[in-house]
């Protein structure tokens, strides 16, 4: 599976399944070359069908909970929600000081999600790309998280949220004065047409770099933890487990920790983004 080598062995572990277009049909590449071949027009479809597939998971078990939901003696699936939910709405509480029915939701399936998806770095690293070798898929790789198309598209999704709430809040002529108003003030009208163009630009910049950081930090953290399992995958097999076991306690702090970064800055930024300056 893994090929005869070292380099072999992290380099398929570190490749996704890619879905894309070879000659104008779709077809799914069998190796990193090939892949690459495909263009900007393909699909890591192994990062898209864990993390789908995790978010649905995530609402089934949250529905059936909340449906089944008892006063009396409720279960310790429920408790153990309820203390998520608990957290997550303290922490909205505290820095989100403004009315929104949003808010809450999108913070707590950010930290859900993306908390299920950093988990499945705790699965040995060769079970499923091994099971699936043996069903005839090349590469397979669990961990959403460590994709950056992944971690990208979620740090995106909260720049529209971003935009959407700083419009709903202030309006769309408010949203574009805190572009060209910022962070340099004039109260005539030559001083502001002025300084628009320097505003313009440093809080364009500043607007896009929110996703950027946010992206990377979690790909970048997921990734280097990724990748001590795939060195551990290289020793022995008697001394993995020495190894791997003490990582993987640890690696559970990183993997919380990381959610809960990600949906704090969140909740941050979009706590900046309806405030009035």
């Amino acid at each position: 599976m893994a090929g005869s080598s070292p380099t072999d062995y992290i380099r398929h572990h570190l490749t996704n399944l890619v879905l894309g277009k070879v000659d104008g049909e779709w077809t799914i590449a069998q190796s990193a070359v090939e892949a690459s071949e495909m263009g900007f027009w393909r699909y890591h479809i192994d990062s898209l069908g864990w993390s789908i597939g995790l978010g649905i998971l995530f609402c089934l078990v949250f529905r059936r909970v909340a449906v089944g939901a008892k006063i009396r003696q409720p279960g310790r699936l429920q408790i153990f929600i309820e203390i998520i939910v608990d957290f997550i709405q303290k922490e909205v509480t505290q820095s989100f000081h403004k009315k929104n029915k949003l808010i809450a939701p999108m913070c707590l399936t950010l930290f859900v999600w993306i908390f299920l998806m950093n988990l499945m770095d705790l699965i040995p690293i060769d079970w499923i790309p091994h099971a699936a070798y043996l069903m005839g898929i090349p590469y397979m790789k669990i961990v959403p998280s460590t994709d950056l198309n992944i971690t990208l598209g979620l740090s995106v999704g909260v720049l529209f949220a971003i935009i959407g709430f700083s419009i709903h809040a202030k309006g769309v002529s408010g949203f574009v004065g805190d572009l060209t108003m910022m962070p340099f003030a004039s109260k005539s009208t030559i001083g502001k047409i002025a300084l628009f163009p320097a505003n313009l630009l440093l809080e364009t910049v500043g607007l896009l770099t929110k996703p950027v950081s946010l992206a990377f930090r979690l790909f970048g953290n997921m990734y280097a933890g990724e990748m001590i399992f795939i060195l551990i995958g290289l020793v022995p097999f008697y001394a993995q487990w020495a190894l791997s076991v003490p990582w993987a306690i640890f690696h559970i702090l990183v993997i919380t920790l990381q959610a809960y970064i990600f949906m704090v800055l969140s909740l941050v930024y979009l706590s900046m983004a309806v405030e009035e300056h």
